[in-house]
């Protein structure tokens, strides 16, 4: 279903007005974009050299040992000539059973070295095209995978919803309190290892379902790490007590954080829509949802979380929304679901409005605290008018881009020379990406994902590729 047919910024206002996207409003002046986005950010004792950043975005492509591929070389590097002083680098296992795939990266003792020459290699190309890399912010996103490591889910608790969208029976086991306690110290030691491999920062991931993020929700969990919101974000805590009383000021303690799960959704199949689930009233589960409408945000315990994230030590947050496996369209509000999905269930500017009320709302209730911004690309080359206009409102201090940069890794340079975007460059949020994260055949277990339309030398033979597979298992060859 094609919903973004605007040929001007003022039809993309016109529709967001119409639907009643209040939070969707965009800066017109093409030097005014190019003067906000170009902002400094103050981020604790660092200074960010402009106020666009780019997601932690996996590329599915390391070695079976954890290390950076030769892909991963290459995205990061394209990323340091990009020109956007946030480079938010992407999820990193703290150990092996809390990999999300088989290529996913894992920093270890043994491959350490090969963290640190990616991350100079890095530093070195934006030194090369923007004079300096001293206002460059590289926060390493440390993960445990949780209910989507392979090859054995780790769940924090049963969601009958979740357990029936990811096929886990109702007796699964749930990791253990004293499991947890021990997985904290290997946050601290992860943490140690991203001192050694040159990174001046972290990110403890909270968001898509993954571990932390599932903990959060576990209000039905029994023990130390569930059921109030103290037992809930105790893990947070000690994982950031214990870098802290470790090593210091050291680093700089990030988050990416889930701020509203919903509930899963599965496809209709006499349309093709999207449809939640079926859900109890009241809803037991989840984080940010209202108990009353699962559907709907509720922020209290958010709050009550960032409040006390902040006193531990967190100075910048990243504000997420949604599960990529059980709900794509809360946090990727998309133009074309990858094969076999759903369709939008909603307009995406609704997805988009979202996104900026529930951001903006963290931001002006916490100002002391940079946040940024998700929920851009699917606005394509207006996404800068956007956040313009959000930054300036002081709505957010970070407008970033995700699936936008494995299209245009170079968009930040385009906003500081001319303040507008390239529409023959833009990522359309057609989802192939998602698609080629998806497939498991690989050799190696895994496809590495980027953007086929848009990086085509490189990505359009890994989907023809992964598609002829697919096409002889479909015939029985494969």
């Amino acid at each position: 279903m094609r919903h973004f047919q605007y040929k001007t910024l003022s039809e993309l206002r016109r529709s967001a007005e119409a639907l009643g996207a209040t939070h969707v409003r965009f800066e017109d002046d093409p030097q005014k974009v190019r003067e906000i986005l170009t902002r400094r950010v103050q981020v604790g004792s660092r200074c960010a050299g402009n106020s666009m950043a780019i997601h932690p975005m996996e590329g599915c492509d390391g070695e079976l040992d954890g290390r950076p591929g030769e892909l991963t070389w290459r995205r990061y590097e394209r990323f340091g000539r990009g020109g956007a002083k946030l480079i938010w680098f992407e999820a990193t296992a703290v150990r092996e059973d809390g990999r999300a795939n088989t290529r996913q990266l894992w920093i270890t003792k043994n491959n350490v070295g090969d963290f640190r020459r990616l991350l100079e290699k890095m530093l070195s190309v934006h030194r090369e095209e923007f004079g300096s890399n001293d206002d460059v912010i590289v926060p390493l996103q440390l993960t445990h995978s949780g209910r989507y490591s392979v090859p054995k889910r780790i769940i924090a608790y049963h969601n009958p919803l979740i357990d029936r969208k990811t096929n886990v029976p109702s007796d699964y086991p749930v990791i253990s309190d004293d499991e947890l306690e021990r997985l904290e110290d290997d946050f601290v030691a992860a943490a140690g290892l991203a001192i050694e491999a040159g990174f001046r920062a972290i990110d403890i991931k909270a968001t898509h379902g993954y571990l932390l993020s599932e903990l959060l929700g576990a209000k039905t969990r029994e023990g130390r790490y569930g059921g109030s919101l103290e037992n809930r974000t105790r893990i947070i805590r000690n994982i950031m007590g214990k870098i802290r009383a470790k090593y210091g000021r050291e680093l700089m303690l990030c988050m990416r954080l889930g701020c509203f799960d919903g509930i899963p959704y599965g496809r209709d199949e006499a349309t093709g829509i999207g449809v939640p689930f079926e859900y109890p009233v009241p809803y037991l589960y989840g984080w940010g949802v209202d108990p009353n409408d699962p559907l709907k945000d509720d922020l209290t315990e958010v709050k009550q979380a960032i409040a006390w994230f902040r006193e531990w030590g967190l100075e910048l947050l990243n504000v997420s929304l949604g599960c990529p496996y059980y709900n794509p369209h809360i946090g990727r509000p998309f133009e074309k679901p990858d094969d076999g999905n759903y369709e939008q269930p909603e307009h995406p500017l609704h997805g988009v409005d979202r996104h900026f009320r529930i951001a903006g709302e963290l931001q002006q209730s916490f100002p002391d605290l940079p946040m940024v911004g998700t929920g851009y690309s699917w606005l394509q080359k207006y996404c800068i008018n956007a956040a313009a206009r959000k930054i300036d409102e002081g709505a957010i201090r970070f407008f970033g881009i995700g699936r936008g940069a494995l299209a245009y890794p170079d968009f930040a340079r385009a906003v500081m020379e001319r303040g507008e975007l390239d529409e023959r460059r833009v990522c359309k949020t057609l989802t192939y990406c998602t698609w080629l994260m998806r497939r498991k055949d690989h050799p190696l277990g895994q496809w590495p994902t980027g953007c086929p339309p848009f990086d085509k030398e490189v990505y359009g033979p890994v989907m023809k590729e992964a598609r002829g597979l697919l096409r002889l298992q479909a015939t029985g060859k494969g």
